[in-house]
């Protein structure tokens, strides 16, 4: 239980009254012990992620794996995908996936289903027009094989918009394990948030551009954590 009432504040830029009312009605994971309330990371950071909640910078701090993920370099290694043909999510991902360097232990029809079902369970937008689609569980155990895959499909869809957008990009989300998993979805959301970085991805950008942006928040975020730390 390694998080206070003041770092949920903090975390969500909401008053401490805001968050004992969200105790007393039960909307927020909590435990309650020596008559103080703590949270638990990992509950909290999906908790976050589930409601689509806006979080202030400070969740980059909240690691919850010793290794802490690099967003560009998944990113570099997924790729970049233009012009993907599809009308729905299903057709999106049908025509993507034959384009994937995966594993070689990975079957690509697995992969397929194991995200649909995800989908089917509950859809993965989190508004602006952007969807995290990811497997319910891990397809993959070696933390160097994970990778995130920009998908743009040929034309933008209606699909559970929950902003009344349409969804132009999707962030394909292969991780080892449900903390990395939950760390790689944490910081993605934070990056979404950026409405330079959403202006760039309704573009199109190209993958230099889009790589090179965010290293830049890499760097940025890598030097106010040392900051804090010190």
């Amino acid at each position: 239980m390694n998080l206070k009432i003041k770092e949920i504040c903090e975390l969500l830029n909401v008053s401490e009254k805001t968050v004992y009312r969200w105790i007393q009605q039960k909307k927020i994971p909590f435990y309650k012990i020596n008559h103080q309330y703590r949270f638990n990371k990992g509950e909290i950071n999906e908790w976050i992620i589930r409601n689509n909640l806006h979080v202030t910078e400070n969740i980059l701090t909240m690691g919850i794996t010793g290794n802490p993920v690099n967003i560009r370099d998944l990113i570099a290694l997924g790729g970049v995908y233009y012009q993907i043909q599809g009308n729905t999510i299903e057709e999106i991902l049908k025509h993507f996936i034959p384009k994937m360097a995966l594993p070689q232990d990975v079957n690509p029809q697995k992969l397929y289903d194991t995200l649909i079902e995800r989908e089917k369970m509950m859809p993965t937008t989190i508004g602006k027009g952007i969807a995290f689609p990811h497997p319910r569980s891990p397809v993959i155990s070696d933390v160097h094989q994970e990778s995130i895959s920009i998908v743009f499909p040929e034309k933008p869809f209606q699909y559970h918009s929950i902003d009344g957008s349409v969804l132009h990009t999707l962030f394909v989300i292969m991780s080892a394990n449900p903390k990395r998993h939950l760390e790689i979805l944490s910081k993605l959301t934070f990056t979404c948030q950026d409405e330079q970085f959403i202006q760039m991805l309704e573009n199109r950008s190209n993958q230099t551009d889009l790589l090179r942006f965010i290293q830049s928040k890499e760097e940025e975020w890598t030097s106010r954590m040392r900051g804090q730390i010190d």
